[in-house]
């Protein structure tokens, strides 16, 4: 083909407005309608990944296909074969049901397509993510001049202000020698009930999981302050340099929350940078219903928060928080020649590649930004306390059952167990047949699609776990949990527990 030929190009992605017009309107009454037939659907459907995989196309074509003839097969593709976290009754891992206006805001949002990397390249874009990255900050009582930026998720989140943590703590030096040796090496102090992220940075980012102290918790679940003090002055007096402190604004497995304003002054006494992990927890700190020491968030050194947990929004939306101003431009920023813009001196403007990992970003902001506009602060502090409301009536409903056990409570995370009449715990071999027992029930509601649910390891107890981020939970779809449980329960039961010598009852 010669270049003349190319005057008229024929452009297979291409859509004519009317085609798109015509396209998004049906699609858009598709995703109403599901939304509309979410509480009548399965929460999760049975498949396997060979029976997905045989719904798809098996080759990539040679020719291709009109969008609108995809789209129309593709929405009802993603509808039947998916898990609904925006279901009432999913109540598994920390993924909340996303506000519909999200969908728009993604939609609106990839219709642009800004690089939200650089300011030149995504004017507004950059300063709704940073009116964004503000008002969350406000949100959890930090100062002016907080910085941040938002990311994909928790993990994203926490590596940024691990990053900072170790510039700003190991200094200039760590650019270009690289982490010391054993001797002097940084340490890092986590709970055992942290996210499983603090072992990824410590390992990706060359400081090796060995450099993890894991302090143990109390009854609570909780840090244990003591042993915490007593490790720190420890690895001080091994010549090691103790850098990172962290604590949980709501663990993962039960929603414990570390007492944050006392860590806080542990960090100080020992020039320890604090950073909160309050991806899922954080924005707690706004209902009346929360734990006192969230309201330590005001005081650490930076914050992990998602968005697209208790705010609502749709995935991917992390938001990484630094109280220091220029602590992430010190720890991501080079120019290299490639990177110059008009205008930085008169009007400086915010480079989101200088101030985290990536360089070429979407614009995850918008859905961020009109959430918090739609909901408010009064929105949102109504919300995440009927959750917290909502998992103590569970607990309540749990207690009332003679074969359900109530194990944890913590902020909108219930954990309990089925235990069958004719059994109690205590002894090994019921302890480990319950474990077993709850392990199987577990796998069998979520199959069901009645309900979904996840676990828990209660200080060995295999645990059932409810966790309610979701605005379209009601104390109804609450009251119909222990029925289901009990009900399958003693069916997996009937079929699981050995008869003879082997049963836990002999």
């Amino acid at each position: 083909m010669s270049i003349k030929d190319l005057t008229d190009r024929d452009v297979p992605l291409e859509m004519d407005p009317e085609e798109f017009r015509a396209a998004g309107h049906r699609l858009v009454d598709d995703i109403a309608s599901f939304l509309e037939s979410l509480p009548r659907r399965p929460v999760a459907p049975d498949l396997t990944p060979r029976g997905v995989r045989s719904r798809l196309p098996a080759d990539l074509p040679e020719e291709g296909t009109d969008a609108s003839t995809l789209l129309a097969e593709a929405a009802p593709l993603v509808f039947d074969h998916s898990a609904f976290n925006g279901h009432p009754r999913f109540f598994g891992y920390i993924t909340s049901s996303a506000g519909p206006a999200g969908a728009l805001a993604d939609l609106l949002a990839a219709s642009v397509n800004p690089n939200a990397g650089a300011w030149e390249l995504s004017p507004v874009a950059s300063e709704i993510e940073a009116q964004s990255v503000r008002w969350l900050g406000e949100m959890l009582g930090m100062p002016v001049g907080t910085e941040g930026l938002l990311v994909s998720g928790g993990n994203m989140a926490n590596f940024v202000c691990f990053l900072a943590a170790r510039r700003a703590k190991g200094g200039e030096a760590l650019r270009g020698g690289g982490l010391p040796g054993e001797a002097g090496r940084l340490l890092v102090y986590a709970s055992t009930e942290t996210h499983t992220w603090i072992q990824k940075a410590a390992d990706l980012f060359g400081h090796g999981t060995e450099s993890i102290r894991w302090i143990p918790v109390g009854q609570d679940l909780t840090i244990d302050e003591s042993a915490l003090v007593d490790q720190i002055r420890k690895d001080r007096g091994d010549g090691h340099r103790p850098f990172l402190l962290v604590g949980n604004a709501g663990t993962v497995s039960t929603g414990a929350v570390d007492p944050l304003p006392r860590l806080a002054a542990i960090a100080r006494e020992h020039d320890l940078w604090l950073h909160a992990d309050g991806a899922y927890g954080a924005p707690a700190v706004l209902a009346d219903e929360a734990p006192s020491d969230l309201a330590g968030l005001a005081g650490v050194d930076s914050v992990a928060m998602d968005p697209h947990k208790w705010l609502y929004s749709a995935l991917e939306a992390g938001c990484a928080l630094v109280r220091h101003p220029g602590v992430l431009r010190d720890t991501f920023s080079y120019s290299p020649p490639y990177y110059r813009f008009e205008g930085e001196e008169e009007d400086p403007r915010t480079n989101y590649f200088e101030l985290g990992l990536q360089n070429s970003r979407g614009f995850r902001a918008l859905k961020v930004w009109l959430g918090l506009r739609q909901a408010g602060r009064s929105g949102y502090r109504q919300m995440i306390g009927d959750d917290i409301r909502l998992a103590r009536e569970l607990d309540r409903l749990v207690r009332a059952e003679p074969v359900l056990e109530a194990l944890t409570l913590g902020l909108s995370i219930s954990t309990f167990r089925f235990v069958p009449e004719d059994l109690e715990g205590g002894t090994e071999a019921v302890d480990a047949y319950l474990n077993q027992l709850n392990e199987a029930l577990l796998h069998r509601l979520n199959a069901s699609g009645e309900v979904y649910l996840s676990n828990a390891v209660v200080r060995g107890t295999f645990a059932l776990r409810a966790c309610i981020v979701n605005f379209r939970t009601t104390r109804a779809d609450l009251a119909a949990i222990p029925e289901i449980v009990i009900r399958h329960g003693r069916e997996v039961d009937r079929a699981l527990r050995p008869t003879g010598p082997g049963s836990p009852t002999a």
